[in-house]
């Protein structure tokens, strides 16, 4: 058992491994493709190709394709992401913080819909059938297919315009206390939770349902066990594994509403920077953070894929 958890764990690993270096490809073959270049930002439309060529060359901006690439993956595995192109500093500098920041509002969003859906999976699960679950899955389902943007924005006029209980814009350096933490990352949260809340309640329900039909569930609610006592105590512990499987792709999802939302509320973490580098054409500084979120999502599904492969095992043992 023991043997086929570790193979299965290696080969997931080593897929995830190629996968990587076929994102590595990709990120430098689209980055590369990008019309236009800092040198053309930096200099303006009134430089002359002399001065434009100049300064190419004196960026690097000239070299073969393929030698930039070897540059730029050599600089990445020894933690040397380069220098931004358009301010000089090492980008390392320029994304630690807002790392910081897009960690701090994925931890706190994290933080408010993974028990809210683990409360409601569970609920919906003893309630199956009846008008309560068939009313929070409608609601779960109509939530999941709302765009974020759309929920950032009636976010923004519930909250900010109508009711005034939280800043339009998200302005960390305000937070000095629990109470200002809470009023600047309301909206933000809620607009990030609300989808992933939704989807994530939904596979729990599923999972735990799907353990609910197996012969020993049967067998305690024959007993007299109390359903409380039997998804607690005997479906939730069994199901454990597609429950984490579930949490970890859902929390997937959240790389993607990330750039909406802080675009929306002007939040400075990794998707604004990127957005930033992206119009000045800063190569370097897109590179990074495209890696980043790219390894975050494989690393989320690479767990997800091995929890439940894993529980799938262990059940077939038992």
């Amino acid at each position: 058992m023991r043997r086929d958890v570790g193979r299965l764990i290696l080969n997931r690993l080593a897929a995830s491994a190629f996968s990587l270096a076929f994102v590595v490809v990709t990120i430098f073959a689209i980055t590369a493709a990008l019309p236009g270049d800092v040198a053309d930002t930096l200099l303006g439309q009134s430089a002359t190709r002399e001065a434009t060529a100049a300064l190419r060359h004196a960026m690097g901006l000239d070299q073969p394709a393929w030698v930039r690439f070897g540059r730029w993956v050599w600089g990445m595995l020894h933690a040397d992401p380069g220098r931004s192109l358009m301010t000089g500093r090492p980008v390392a500098e320029l994304v630690g913080p807002r790392l910081y920041n897009s960690l701090l509002l994925a931890a706190a969003t994290a933080a408010v819909s993974v028990p809210v859906s683990l409360v409601l999976g569970l609920a919906c699960t003893m309630a199956r059938g009846t008008l309560f679950d068939r009313v929070v899955t409608l609601l779960m389902l109509g939530t999941v297919s709302v765009p974020v943007f759309l929920i950032a924005t009636v976010a923004v006029f519930v909250f900010a315009v109508q009711f005034h209980v939280a800043p339009a814009l998200a302005d960390i350096n305000a937070v000095h206390s629990p109470l200002q933490f809470i009023r600047v990352f309301l909206m933000p949260v809620v607009a990030l939770a609300g989808a992933t809340t939704a989807q994530m309640s939904r596979m729990i329900r599923a999972c735990l349902i799907d353990v609910f039909s197996a012969p020993w569930i049967e067998m305690a609610v024959l007993k007299g066990v109390a359903p409380v006592r039997i998804v607690l105590f005997h479906a939730l512990p069994n199901a454990i594994g597609s429950v984490v499987n579930a949490i970890a792709l859902s929390l997937s999802s959240l790389l993607g509403g990330v750039v909406v939302v802080e675009t929306v509320f002007n939040y400075p973490g990794m998707a604004g920077l990127m957005v930033d580098s992206v119009a000045a054409r800063d190569v370097p500084v897109v590179q990074c953070c495209a890696l980043i979120f790219c390894v975050a999502y494989l690393s989320l599904t690479t767990l997800a894929d091995i929890v439940a492969a894993a529980s799938t095992m262990r059940g077939r043992a038992h």
